[in-house]
């Protein structure tokens, strides 16, 4: 029976993600990494790493997953987008995803690190040809996989909720630092966010028009990456702008919740862009227009 290490706990969320998903396709598709190779041109060591979080794999590679997977390709090529800015931001300066050439030709190299290859997939039952069991899964197998799979995406869902309570707090310090610094005769106009002893913590919305873009007075950005769980002023941003585009996000507290992301997948439908509930560089275009 094969078994899944534990990805590195230093990976991105956003990495993590698109890893995870990879795992659950080519465990459905019952293909061992021999056979994963010889339909996507990639070596099986490439795969390991690929699988295991030590190397972002290319895009070609994770169309052809989701090709044999029988998933949505336009959705994991999504989540790939996001994974690759977050792997750019977390390891500027590190080589590009390899080509299928280049895979193969460093194959016999990755073998002899596997021991050391977080994330790689090991396989029971290996005859001596080689480490990969090339036969389909047993429902045993299918049944062990799939409660691995469940772990993982608790471990994630916890690690995402750690970071975003990290986050708002944060947002929350840098805010009340802005907000002690205004003037009290413009409280009224303040773009910084406002508290009540019995409420929640809400911004205000200033929107305005400026070189040809909407600004809403929380943030500037036109790049940052917010997901469903994260919190602070780009998300209070995105709220006041979806408002103003006509969809409706809910309170503008600076939390990317449910209303939010239902706001943002209805802008997307219009757009004509990847309906996600993810905010990237193409979502926040759409809404600075």
């Amino acid at each position: 029976m094969s078994r899944w290490k534990a990805l590195p706990g230093e990976l991105d969320p956003r990495v993590r993600q698109l890893v995870v998903r990879l795992r659950r396709l080519k465990d459905h598709s019952g293909l061992s990494l021999r056979q994963l190779a010889a339909k996507t041109g990639y070596s099986p060591s490439s795969w390991e790493r690929y699988l295991g979080g030590r190397s972002l794999p290319p895009r070609e590679a994770v169309e052809a997953m989701a090709r044999i997977g029988g998933d949505d390709p336009t959705r994991l090529l999504a989540l790939h987008e996001v994974a690759a800015e977050a792997w750019g931001e977390g390891r500027a300066g590190t080589s590009a995803p390899e080509s299928p050439e280049a895979s193969a030709a460093t194959g016999s190299t990755a073998a002899a690190h596997t021991v050391e290859a977080v994330g790689a997939l090991q396989a029971a039952g290996a005859d001596d040809t080689g480490p990969y069991n090339l036969s389909a899964p047993n429902e045993e197998t299918r049944h062990g996989r799939s409660l691995r799979v469940a772990l993982v995406a608790g471990s994630v869902a916890l690690v995402l909720a750690v970071s975003s309570a990290v986050l708002l707090a944060v947002r929350l310090t840098d805010g009340d630092s802005r907000a002690s610094a205004t003037p009290l005769g413009s409280a009224a106009s303040s773009v910084s966010p406002s508290a009540s002893p019995s409420g929640p913590r809400t911004y205000a919305c200033e929107v305005e028009r400026i070189d040809g873009r909407w600004y809403a007075g929380n943030s500037r950005t036109r790049d940052a990456v917010l997901a469903e769980g994260l919190a602070g002023p780009e998300v209070a941003e995105a709220q006041c702008l979806l408002r103003r585009a006509g969809f409706a996000p809910g309170v503008v507290d600076g939390i990317f919740g449910p209303h939010t992301k239902s706001a943002v997948e209805q802008l997307q439908k219009r757009a004509g862009l990847v309906v996600d509930g993810i905010i990237g560089r193409h979502t926040w275009g759409a809404l600075r227009r």
